[in-house]
């Protein structure tokens, strides 16, 4: 594994670090998404930056030249992403279209596909969200239920899904529902692009604990979706489904370790200045270990995550052991948020509102989301299980 640049890549990062460096908002910060007129402003922000991104050539680098990327290398996908990371740059807020749909629709759309909708996947003109995940069929997604019954050229859908990010915000969604009620569970269903905006669709957010709404039921009541909108085959829909999945592995590694390691810098700096027992944490040989601990995890797992993308440059794929980073890093966060809670004591548990609050109220934010990493894109348990039977051999245990 080398880890020196290329040329060629060397000049790509110092490209691309040059016009962020250039075109980076100088006011740029996350508003309190916890207000719904402060979301809608900082998601149409957002799409905006995407624009400026995508008129420079900025996004979907990793997508063919053909379809309106760079056809970026691992290499310079991972680059991307920790300028982006490094630089604390505004996200994307295409990202379940650029990393899921756009690679799915590139592999399985068919040509009129390709051409009504990945152009406006690039320049945020239309958002997409993902239709997975129902109420009982979240692990067990071939559970779902949402049907969707074939009227002439049209289908008919009635269901609901739920967990499902940027519903409020989107204008398409790609989803999986079932045509083919008595067919095996894997074998009736089918994947399909539905417009959000179609009579029929209703969306309500979900509250979580941090007082965001990241995070919606959507509900079908006979929505009509065209023929032409399934992608793949009418009743082939797992396949594709697995497929999209497949693309949400990879190389998130590279933004999660910058920003672990600049919280972990951050932590054993207030250490130094915030009093435990009236000495500061860091004279407690027990914080000290913690922090150690901590950092030293986050080194392993930048490492573990440049041998996940020397693999994928040799073989094009994460394979299963993708899901052994997912399981690190989602419960090292919330080793990582419960040692800050226990450093900071009360004042970590004061958000923004309070002129005590340390950071303005981040640990608190970061305490409570981090509760949810190891449920999102897949739980520990589903991981764990995909971990022995794929990588151990072991026999499958659902």
């Amino acid at each position: 594994m080398d880890l020196n640049l290329t040329t060629e890549e060397l000049k790509f990062r110092d490209e691309f670090r040059a016009w962020l460096e250039t075109n980076i908002p100088k006011d740029w910060s996350g508003v309190d998404v916890r207000e719904p007129e402060s979301s809608r402003q900082r998601f149409e922000f957002l799409r905006a930056w995407q624009k400026k991104m995508a008129e420079a050539g900025w996004v979907g680098i990793h997508w063919p030249k053909e379809y309106g990327g760079r056809g970026a290398s691992i290499i310079q996908q991972a680059i991307f992403i920790e300028e982006m990371a490094r630089t604390q740059a505004p996200p994307l807020i295409n990202v379940l279209g650029l990393s899921l749909l756009g690679p799915t629709l590139i592999a399985y759309g068919t040509p009129e596909q390709k051409e009504r909708f990945l152009a406006k996947i690039l320049s945020a003109d239309e958002i997409w969200c993902q239709g997975y995940s129902e109420p009982n069929a979240g692990s067990d997604l071939a559970a779902l239920r949402t049907e969707a019954v074939l009227d002439g050229d049209t289908f008919i859908i009635n269901g609901q899904k739920t967990w499902t990010s940027f519903g409020h915000f989107a204008d398409y969604c790609f989803g999986v529902v079932r045509t083919d009620p008595d067919a095996p569970k894997h074998k009736g269903l089918t994947y399909m692009l539905i417009d959000m905006h179609s009579p029929g669709v209703s969306v309500r957010p979900l509250k979580q604990m941090t007082g965001e709404s990241e995070f919606n039921e959507v509900f079908f009541e006979n929505v009509r979706v065209p023929l032409h909108n399934v992608v793949g085959k009418v009743n082939g829909g797992w396949e594709v489904a697995l497929a999209t999945l497949s693309f949400e592995r990879g190389i998130l590694g590279f933004s999660l370790q910058i920003t672990f390691k600049r919280q972990i810098e951050r932590l054993i700096e207030l250490s130094k200045t915030v009093q435990r027992n009236g000495k500061p944490a860091a004279a407690d040989p027990i914080f000290r270990q913690k922090l150690a601990q901590i950092y030293t995890e986050i080194e392993i797992f930048r490492l573990n995550q440049l041998r996940t993308v020397t693999r994928m440059a040799r073989q094009g794929s994460p394979g299963a052991e993708g899901s052994i980073q997912k399981i690190f890093w989602s419960e090292m966060n919330q080793r990582m948020q419960q040692v800050a809670m226990e450093m900071l004591g009360p004042y970590g548990q004061l958000d923004r509102d309070s002129p005590y609050a340390i950071d303005s109220g981040q640990w608190l934010h970061h305490y409570l989301r981090s509760r949810g990493n190891t449920i999102e894109a897949g739980t520990s348990e589903i991981q764990r299980n995909i971990v022995g039977h794929f990588v151990l051999g072991l026999p499958r245990s659902y």
